[in-house]
């Protein structure tokens, strides 16, 4: 799916529905994956295509035994997103494990840095246009903000996104709760 923040089409999905972009003629794949999960089988069927991969858990703080998102990371998202920018026949497949944070923060970074001029809030509203299933990685957001100058205001646009998911998803506040995420629902909550 496109949007009109980037100049190229773009999708994200998890593991399991990279199957179902293979005949999209994807050029670009951000592939995020646990540093202990095997290379997905399903890139053997696309065709010719640039794959940054990175390898880091999903997690907002540092845990014993986890590899959270650095700076290092981060960084190479967004080189990875301005080699897009050059090149207008682009189209860019964001995968995950699932689909909803690592690869949604992905996204809006991307987004953000592609298009300076719009807010925060039009930034990840434009994440959640093009995946429903958007819970962005704060860690992420924040890193990513910060190296964009954006001031802290996409980590703040992302308790919106929290808050909308939890008036859907209720269950979702006590998942992110038990997986170490609570400063994402306290964030959500904050808004209320």
């Amino acid at each position: 799916m496109s949007s009109s923040l980037v100049p190229f089409p773009i999708h994200v999905c998890g593991i399991e529905e990279l199957g179902g972009h293979c005949a999209t003629g994807v050029s670009h794949v951000l592939s995020i994956l646990d540093p202990d999960r095997a290379e997905p089988k399903a890139f053997g069927q696309y065709g010719e295509h640039a794959r940054l991969e990175l390898r880091f858990h999903d997690i907002i703080e540092a845990q014993p035994g986890s590899v959270a998102p650095e700076p290092e990371q981060v960084a190479a998202i967004l080189d990875f997103g301005r080699g897009l920018l050059a090149e207008p026949a682009a189209r860019l497949l964001v995968h995950c494990h699932v689909g909803i944070s690592r690869s949604t923060a992905a996204m809006g970074l991307i987004l953000a840095q592609a298009r300076p001029e719009a807010s925060a809030d039009e930034v990840l509203r434009g994440v959640l246009a093009i995946r429903e299933k958007t819970w962005p990685n704060l860690r992420m957001l924040e890193i990513g903000d910060a190296m964009l100058g954006r001031g802290g205001t996409l980590p703040r646009a992302a308790a919106a996104i929290y808050r909308h998911q939890l008036a859907i998803r209720p269950h979702l506040a006590e998942v992110m709760r038990k997986a170490g995420r609570g400063r994402e629902v306290d964030a959500a909550e904050a808004l209320a």
